[in-house]
């Protein structure tokens, strides 16, 4: 499998979506600090937030094959400037969470994600596993087998 960086706000489901990529029984959990697992890099929000933290997840790139951008479909702006994926010399991917949310407004989120350069967007509701084949499909290396295929 691919290695990904998940980045962004506080709260945008960055542990949600590391737990279901996982495969494990979502419950809410307050990232502290970097979480490097075997393909999974979950980052605190706070340092997607607070200028000084930012060049940790810069530094963090180097250790992903793909840097994830989240957005919650419920966020009312965006903390990614535009063109900012043209930084890395990574793939970078979309991921609009919370989509079925009462208050949600996924295609904002996903035009938000565009805007900042990513050209793949993925849809996930981490709690009811939608959109998490998709992105397992696409972080799939030639000879990984996922726990549906076997």
């Amino acid at each position: 499998m691919k290695k990904i960086v998940l980045m962004g706000r506080s709260e945008a489901g960055k542990t949600t979506l590391t737990q279901a990529l996982k495969g494990e029984k979502i419950h809410y959990h307050k990232t502290q600090y970097i979480n490097n697992f075997d393909v999974i890099i979950d980052t605190p929000g706070e340092y997607a937030q607070t200028h000084g933290l930012g060049a940790a997840l810069a530094l963090y790139t180097y250790e992903a094959d793909v840097v994830g951008l989240l957005i919650g479909a419920t966020e009312e702006y965006s903390l990614f400037p535009p063109c900012v994926t043209a930084t890395c010399n990574r793939d970078v991917v979309g991921i609009v969470t919370k989509i079925n949310d009462p208050h949600a407004n996924k295609e904002r989120a996903a035009n938000w994600l565009r805007l900042a350069g990513c050209q793949q967007v993925f849809y996930i509701d981490s709690k009811a596993n939608e959109g998490i084949p998709e992105l397992l499909e696409y972080l799939k290396e030639e000879g990984d087998v996922l726990p549906w295929e076997s």
